[in-house]
């Protein structure tokens, strides 16, 4: 148990240094071991992965818990299924009154593990103003669920011309992009490919923007068991101890991640989010793993989106929206500026939200991102 004790103290130096899908990942790895000790007395269970699926979930409880998180949005919306290449399909929610028509759409990008549900609390506001997609990223969500590649600059490259695919089958000739997390770190890529089709790109909180900095300089060298206990991980999804548990899954989503359930409190006093996010995260991996195979130790990306800032086209402009209390290091804006002294790059904080600023503190985000729309259009 000291074992634990000192991984335990090892996840809360992780959360103060890197993002919070770092932290999902280890917290449910190191939840599942735990489980493992108080519940059959080892250090460690092996489960095959051939061995079949026992999760309570399908696609229709997917469906149904987003019905659920739906259900107080008040605007009038639409959801469906876009075709993109190889017979895969995007998920999309479509909301909008005839009031917000000339007006150049926000389109909304999750982060890991998210799904359209999650921007419950602002649907409303947002579309006020003009027409607002949400999109269940490839691999995600309802939305098809690939084989991707391991390399990861194409698995990088099939999420990013899903998405190009994806507009131009439902015919936006531009927009305002806003990705929360890895919904950012591929809004920036996507911006890269295709800027004339991009007016301004709204980073919520975005990973995968510094490099990892070097091992020699960090003030707490990782120990070499954590290295140990990273390469027996590695082989597994970020997620993998969530289907592991099977039936305990639910429950385990109530118990280590209250926190979800009390961002949403203002609409629902039931397990109505933790549920949902439950049937998104245990499904088929498929885009879990290609964030796996994005991502290389401890979370940081393997192909960080500083070094390439410079290839996106200057008169693109950035805000860039950070929680006063998230984990995330937002010195990744301020280099973002240093790197762009010729283009509007913006950092917004905002005050009492964590690394889910949007459910966080949903109106004061609600009213920066509506300035923020209002400057395009």
């Amino acid at each position: 148990m000291k074992l634990l004790k000192e991984l335990e103290s090892y996840l809360l130096f992780v959360f103060l240094l890197q993002d919070a899908e770092t932290v999902f990942f280890f917290s449910f790895q190191y939840n599942f071991v735990l489980n493992s000790v108080n519940l059959c007395g080892f250090r460690w269970c092996w489960i095959p992965n051939w061995l079949p699926s026992w999760c309570p979930t399908s696609q229709k409880d997917l469906q149904a818990a987003e019905t659920r998180m739906l259900r107080c949005v008040s605007c009038s919306f639409t959801r469906h299924f876009i075709p993109v290449s190889n017979g895969c399909q995007l998920w999309t929610l479509a909301c909008g009154g005839a009031g917000s028509r000339g007006k150049t759409p926000l389109v909304l990008l999750h982060g890991f593990g998210g799904g359209v549900g999650l921007w419950v609390q602002n649907l409303d506001a947002l579309s006020r103003g003009r027409p607002v997609f949400a999109v269940d990223l490839l691999g995600f969500g309802q939305s098809s669920r690939p084989h991707f590649s391991k390399d990861p600059r194409r698995a990088e490259d099939q999420f990013v011309e899903a998405v190009e695919q994806w507009r131009a089958k439902v015919g936006l000739e531009s927009m305002i992009l806003l990705g929360h997390n890895l919904g950012g770190y591929l809004a920036v890529s996507y911006s890269i490919r295709h800027p004339g089709r991009v007016k301004h790109v709204i980073l919520v909180e975005p990973w995968g923007f510094p490099e990892r900095p070097d091992s020699s300089e960090a003030d707490r060298p990782v120990p070499v068991w954590i290295k140990a206990l990273g390469a027996v991980f590695s082989p597994f999804n970020p997620l993998a101890g969530l289907r592991l548990v099977g039936p305990l899954g639910p429950s385990l989503v109530q118990t280590f991640r209250p926190d979800l359930r009390r961002k949403f409190t203002s609409m629902f006093t039931d397990n109505t989010v933790s549920e949902y996010i439950y049937h998104l995260n245990v499904q088929t991996p498929s885009g879990e793993a290609a964030f796996k195979s994005m991502r290389g130790e401890y979370g940081w990306a393997k192909r960080p989106m500083l070094q390439r800032i410079h290839r996106l086209r200057p008169d693109v402009p950035l805000t860039v929206v950070y929680g006063s209390r998230s984990s995330i290091d937002c010195d990744a804006g301020g280099a973002l500026k240093e790197l762009r002294p010729y283009s509007h790059v913006e950092i917004m904080t905002i005050r009492g939200a964590g690394h889910y600023v949007f459910a966080d503190q949903p109106e004061d985000f609600n009213q920066r991102v509506s300035q923020v729309c209002e400057t395009v259009d």
